[in-house]
């Protein structure tokens, strides 16, 4: 049988270099189409590329282990606001986990250690065209730290402190319909008692 490729993350290992580097070296020849300050568009032998200049990441907030903190989320491409987990990416020099923690007070007005955060497995966001993988992390919170958050940037409409039943009703309605978020909180429903 053949093995394929396993994510690999902390406290397993090293995080998986899908992260961090480019999973299609190999792909050639290489056309630059497009670039700005946060991504390319590539050809790479053949295949169409969207490359991040910078790791992304997203948190999954979780507060007393019965609700999730979500943002609306602006998004004029889809004609939306979105209900998403808060994310991003890290800044030049900034290690992922401390840019989760940032994007997290952004996003929410909740501030916290990184050191709190908890790595979750890596995930692909498009596998198709996005040759890296996503950090993933898990933050538990306390009810007070939800009420007492500050207040967030532009980009976000609403906090919204959605019950984890709730959640997977919005899911399945298709309520809550952008991918990553869904994968992650379903990730979490799947091994939060393990």
């Amino acid at each position: 049988m053949k093995r394929y490729k396993d994510a690999s993350f902390p406290p397993l290992g090293e995080w998986d270099r899908r992260l961090s580097e480019i999973a299609c070296p190999g792909l050639r020849p290489v056309k630059l189409l497009h670039e700005n300050e946060w991504f390319a568009v590539r050809e790479r032998g053949g295949h169409f590329t969207l490359e991040h200049h910078l790791p992304q990441v997203i948190v999954l907030p979780i507060v007393d282990r019965e609700a999730v903190v979500m943002v609306r989320a602006k998004r004029p491409v889809l004609d939306d606001v979105t209900l998403e987990l808060p994310a991003g990416c890290s800044e030049h020099g900034e290690e992922p986990v401390a840019g989760a923690a940032r994007e997290l007070a952004e996003e929410t007005g909740i501030a916290v250690d990184p050191a709190r955060l908890v790595p979750m497995p890596p995930l692909a966001a498009s596998p198709n065209r996005i040759p890296s993988l996503l950090y993933v992390f898990r933050v538990d919170l306390g009810r007070e730290e939800f009420e007492r958050r500050a207040s967030h940037d532009e980009e976000v409409a609403e906090v919204e402190l959605v019950p984890l039943d709730e959640a997977v009703r919005r899911i399945a309605s298709g309520k809550i319909y952008v991918a990553v978020p869904v994968a992650v909180i379903c990730s979490y429903l799947l091994t939060r008692d393990k």
